[in-house]
């Protein structure tokens, strides 16, 4: 693994977690860690990497700033080689049999779980965590482009919706839609609302998107 990459956990386990993160996530790796071991039915390995360029390398299409004055590039093939080069790298670091690996996300990040589950079908399940489905014209785009990966977790708080800013405050309607089209392709999904809003506790609701998804029965992959 490169500099740029930190692991949490057990590195023995079958289950194995990609987060992209920033350098706030990060901080808080190891409190996420520890929350998600507490209820999860199985234990797990995290593998976090830093994003260069949050707006960039994780957005899939260019937009306008949607606040403040960065546009988002999107650059996404940025992010999509980066988790393409540490799965290519998992068989010879990860001894594990039957190795299952999961992406997860908060905000852009989780927006971008949900692009890339699109794309691979590598993945036993995502968490898209307070993801970013506010994104013009990132609907559309899911009701053409099923995901390809059985298990979806979903969570917002449920301040979210109440923002300031228009396009982010329907934020609360999109993930609604975001989760009817993944029920009607048939995943096994679920939508958590947690208190708040986008800016509070970001460590624990990533804990419980991995918990969810390891609590789900069955082999996927």
């Amino acid at each position: 693994m490169t500099e740029d990459r930190l692991i949490f956990g057990n590195r023995e386990s079958r289950n194995i977690f990609i987060q992209p993160v920033d350098e706030h996530d990060l901080e808080l790796m190891e409190d996420e860690v520890s929350e998600a071991r507490k209820n999860a039915a199985d234990d797990f390995c995290l593998i976090a990497y830093c994003v260069n360029d949050w707006f960039s390398d994780l957005s899939p299409w260019y937009t306008e700033p949607v606040f403040g004055k960065e546009n988002f590039a999107g650059h996404i093939d940025v992010a999509y080689d980066e988790v393409i080069s540490i799965l290519n790298e998992i068989p010879k670091n990860f001894r594990a049999a039957n190795k299952k690996i999961y992406l997860i996300g908060y905000s852009l990040a989780g927006l971008f779980a949900l692009w890339m589950a699109g794309k691979c079908d590598i993945f036993a399940g995502i968490a898209a965590v307070s993801p970013s489905v506010w994104y013009p014209g990132w609907i559309d785009y899911a009701k053409e482009k099923p995901l390809m990966c059985d298990n979806v977790y979903l969570s917002l708080g449920r301040k979210e919706e109440k923002a300031r800013n228009k396009i982010m405050a329907a934020v609360g309607d999109c993930i609604r839609t975001q989760y009817d089209i993944l029920k009607e392709h048939g995943k096994n999904c679920i939508l958590e609302w947690n208190e708040g809003n986008h800016f509070v506790d970001s460590d624990k609701r990533c804990a419980k998107g991995i918990e969810w998804l390891l609590n789900q029965k069955g082999e996927n992959i």
